[in-house]
């Protein structure tokens, strides 16, 4: 007989907070690889034939594995894909002109605002210790931005925006879309952002092709034109892998309690900062160390808040 597993790794939460981990694996090194597509393609470009790949995939697997795709409240995962589709956009857009670890800091704002969104939307209690573990968390993300008040770039802030919307849409998947099919969310995301990549092609398709070295601006204006074969490569892997890690993610925020299982999210900063060390000889600086440090530590201060029967909402 299978000796049972302890109580604290059979709950949901724990079970979510493992899925969650794993998509984070999977997106540190995916991502990685966007600085590949940037030299040749353009954001919308890429969007467009991700989700061209992903969503045929998804529906393959829904109708090999049985799993359902029609949504039981569209309008709610509408919402919920948009706001995330935004988010990513904003996200990718910016690892064309900054590095990752800068731009993965500015998304992990997303735990603070789902702590700002559920209490000024949802009504729920935040107490001292998840404010104290935000407020070192934002400090950590200050160190790895590092703005410089004396020229003032607002670029700097731009993952930010991603953030901000990265964590409402977490909290949505929650609040409104806890018992949607996880495959109903990853369509309706894929779609939307694939729609979008349509849209902006056909808005930059009258804009003349830049000469020379490819710039970050040009990723985000580039018409759409013909693909190596790494690009097109890395756009398939681009399109299983994040298919399979908004998948495990999804699932992870339906199993538990949002502003908890967030902060297993910042397991991303460490995979993504090994992968570009690993593929692209990138390191850190002690300060950038210093931030991720904050960041894992806010991380694991709300972990550890969240002790077993208690409920997470009211600490």
């Amino acid at each position: 007989m299978a000796r049972p597993l302890p109580r604290i790794l059979s709950t949901p939460t724990a079970r979510g907070a493992a899925s969650i981990l794993f998509g984070m694996v999977l997106l540190g090194f995916t991502d990685n690889f966007v600085r590949v597509i940037a030299a040749e393609s353009g954001l919308w470009q890429f969007h467009a034939l991700r989700s061209a790949l992903a969503v045929p995939l998804m529906v393959v697997a829904a109708l090999l594995l049985g799993m359902r795709l029609w949504p039981r409240r569209w309008k709610a995962v509408a919402v919920r894909g948009g706001v995330q589709a935004a988010s990513m956009l904003i996200y990718f857009g910016a690892l064309a002109f900054m590095p990752i670890a800068q731009v993965a800091a500015g998304l992990f704002t997303a735990p603070i605002f789902v702590l700002l969104f559920a209490a000024v939307f949802f009504g729920h209690r935040i107490g001292p210790r998840r404010l104290a573990a935000a407020g070192i968390g934002f400090l950590g993300i200050l160190v790895m931005l590092r703005p410089d008040p004396a020229s003032l770039d607002l670029a700097t802030f731009v993952p930010v925006a991603a953030g901000a919307l990265y964590g409402l849409s977490n909290l949505l998947t929650r609040e409104w879309c806890a018992e949607e099919p996880v495959a109903a969310l990853l369509l309706s995301f894929f779609l939307i952002l694939g729609l979008a990549g349509v849209v902006g092609s056909l808005a930059v398709a009258g804009l003349p092709a830049a000469e020379g070295a490819p710039s970050a601006a040009d990723f985000l204006v580039r018409p759409w034109g013909p693909l190596s074969g790494p690009a097109l490569l890395v756009i398939v892997l681009q399109a299983v892998g994040s298919l399979l890690a908004v998948g495990c993610i999804a699932w992870g925020y339906q199993s538990g309690e949002t502003s908890y299982l967030t902060v297993f999210e910042y397991f991303f900063l460490a995979t993504a900062s090994f992968w570009a060390w690993a593929i692209w000889g990138e390191t850190l600086d002690a300060l950038g160390y210093l931030g991720i440090a904050l960041i894992v530590g806010s991380g694991l201060m709300i972990a550890l808040s969240a002790a077993p029967g208690t409920s997470a909402a009211r600490l």
